[in-house]
């Protein structure tokens, strides 16, 4: 069954893996552009992470075991690689506050998701928070699609979009590009480095299988799971390469604009 989805999917990974969008950030102002968006996805990604800790481990008191420990080790390994990570200074922080800083050494305006974390302090609703947003739709699509997964509670759909729709599908040669770029430039950013090849690294070691295991485990020999977790998975990655296509097409106009 995995093998199948697997297969399924693959047409749709190599879309993103050679999309055109990695090719057109060769500039600082680029880069600026991808990581405001992008930031979006780092951030919602950690919502997908945090469902899956509560629906595969003990988050409540009194404590009681859960079934499967395999897909919950998994979970509490990523949460604490992705929420309590060090950054390049040895550091204690998440990911996404890796990001952030990455985005400051840039001067990259992190001003939009900023204000969704202060909206959500407020106690507003996160779909309420996403529509009265002025954010593209590129990227409120891709928010709703992650949050609308959350909502409607399938552990099994959760975990395949974590597991197949998510951050693997950065691939090694955005690195190599960034580091080019920094060598053509004054502007110095390593923590932006840094942060992209920890990020391949933690997800480049053992998670790859855990998580395919995790995703076995839940959806079993249940034909009607399956099909779900496939659904899911690719509706995903449809949404990963609308986002990367709005980026893309956000760069080219602003090159555009700044040829003009």
């Amino acid at each position: 069954m995995i093998e199948r989805l697997i297969h399924r999917l693959a047409p749709f990974k190599q879309q993103l893996i050679e999309h055109q969008l990695y090719q057109n950030i060769e500039t600082i102002p680029a880069l600026r552009c991808f990581m405001e968006s992008h930031i979006y996805a780092v951030w919602d990604f950690m919502s997908l992470v945090k469902k899956l800790q509560l629906d595969l481990t003990t988050t409540t008191i009194p404590w009681q075991p859960k079934q499967n420990n395999s897909a919950g080790r998994l979970i509490n390994e990523i949460v604490w690689g992705e929420e309590t990570d060090v950054d390049k200074n040895g550091i204690p922080m998440s990911h996404f506050e890796m990001y952030l800083n990455a985005m400051d050494q840039v001067n990259a305006d992190s001003n939009g998701i900023k204000m969704i974390i202060a909206e959500l302090n407020n106690g507003n609703n996160i779909f309420d928070i996403i529509s009265a947003s002025n954010l593209p739709s590129y990227i409120s699509d891709f928010l709703k699609f992650t949050f609308s997964i959350i909502e409607e509670g399938k552990t099994h759909k959760i975990a395949s979009v974590f597991t197949f729709g998510r951050e693997d599908l950065i691939p090694d040669m955005f690195i190599s590009m960034i580091k080019k770029m920094k060598r053509n430039n004054e502007q110095e950013m390593d923590q932006t480095i840094y942060y992209f090849e920890r990020h391949i690294e933690v997800d480049g070691d053992s998670h790859g299988p855990l998580a395919n295991e995790m995703i076995m485990n839940l959806c079993g020999t249940n034909p009607e799971k399956w099909m779900e977790a496939t659904e899911a998975a690719e509706a995903a990655l449809r949404h990963r390469i609308s986002l990367w296509d709005g980026i893309n097409s956000s760069i080219l106009k602003k090159e555009v604009l700044h040829l003009s």
